[in-house]
């Protein structure tokens, strides 16, 4: 059976609106979350971008869903070893209800100590090594590692759950989608590609669950609805390695001058029909898990729409 979530948007929303967005989620009858994992917006119009460990500590207060990054890049920003200790305890306060999602990312996030930006078959070496120290440091052993991209001295981790948290990895072309099978505990996309899907099961993921998430704008004018799609999430509309390569939101929002409100193919509006459509390629597409992200500010407005009417129609 398909897990119906929701994705709480950390480059849109300030750290207590998420909290509150959380909470709505889990009364409207969604059963699971994600959420983000950003130092800057993509455009400077979404205006936030929290810590998000310190929010998965403080939802583990206020709700009782399991939460996944979407995504964690544990390459450069941040040491994969002290990644390892903050997913160990968000496991721990989440009562085994954590998810970690990781991936590549993106120069956006990752360039903020001056390190260059290495190409993507790089950072997907940088990844599976990443991964490897993390699953040492969750055996309670004491771990020392001489790696080709990153050292560890006689590290131990003492706070640990009573099972690890499983790991989701995204992917959006072969080769991630490649590693996602062969490492990852659950794979991780926002494209409705079921050729992705079935590559990661061919892949060594077959019988691991895949997750996928989508954005909507509810509204109750359709127009309204696209152009508030548009100001707050035009990099929607963008395809290719830009998303990975470029440093700074002005540099997308310079790129998303050639995305028009009329391009966008998410679903905007208040025709029940449209949301359903938008989510069944994802169904279609053989996730199991689909997180659905709501643009804007009219969050309690779809709230009340996707718990009486989507899914409902959904289950």
């Amino acid at each position: 059976m398909t897990t119906f979530g929701y994705f709480l948007s950390s480059e849109e929303h300030s750290p207590k609106e998420l909290l509150r967005q959380a909470k709505a989620a889990e009364r409207a009858g969604f059963a699971a979350l994600w959420i983000s994992d950003h130092y800057h917006p993509w455009i400077d119009a979404q205006g936030q971008s929290s810590f998000v460990w310190s929010m998965l500590g403080a939802l583990s207060e206020v709700v009782s869903l399991p939460v996944t990054t979407a995504v964690t890049c544990p390459l450069m920003r941040i040491h994969p070893a002290i990644i390892a200790q903050a997913a160990a305890t968000a496991q721990i306060l989440l009562d085994g209800r954590f998810r970690f999602g990781v991936g590549t990312g993106e120069a956006l996030n990752e360039h903020i100590l001056g390190d260059a930006w290495p190409p993507a078959q790089e950072r997907q070496h940088m990844l599976e090594e990443a991964v490897e120290i993390i699953r040492e440091l969750w055996s309670g052993r004491l771990v020392t590692y001489d790696g080709e991209y990153y050292d560890v001295e006689t590290a131990r981790l003492y706070s640990l759950p009573e099972q690890p948290p499983p790991i989701y990895i995204s992917g959006l072309g072969p080769r991630s989608v490649e590693l996602a099978g062969r490492i990852g505990d659950g794979y991780i996309s926002t494209k409705p590609d079921q050729e992705l899907v079935d590559a990661f099961h061919k892949s060594g993921g077959a019988g691991k669950p895949a997750a996928g998430g989508l954005k909507v704008c509810w509204g109750t004018d359709e127009e309204e609805a696209r152009n508030t799609a548009h100001r707050l999430w035009p990099t929607s509309g963008l395809h290719g390695e830009a998303s990975q390569l470029l440093p700074l939101p002005r540099h997308f929002e310079q790129l998303a001058q050639l995305v028009t409100p009329e391009s966008l193919t998410i679903p905007c509006g208040p025709d029940p029909e449209d949301h359903l459509r938008g989510i069944q390629e994802y169904i279609d597409a053989g996730y199991d898990e689909i997180y659905i992200a709501q643009i804007g500010p009219e969050q309690d407005e779809f709230f009340e729409f996707y718990s009486t009417v989507v899914l409902p129609q959904l289950r």
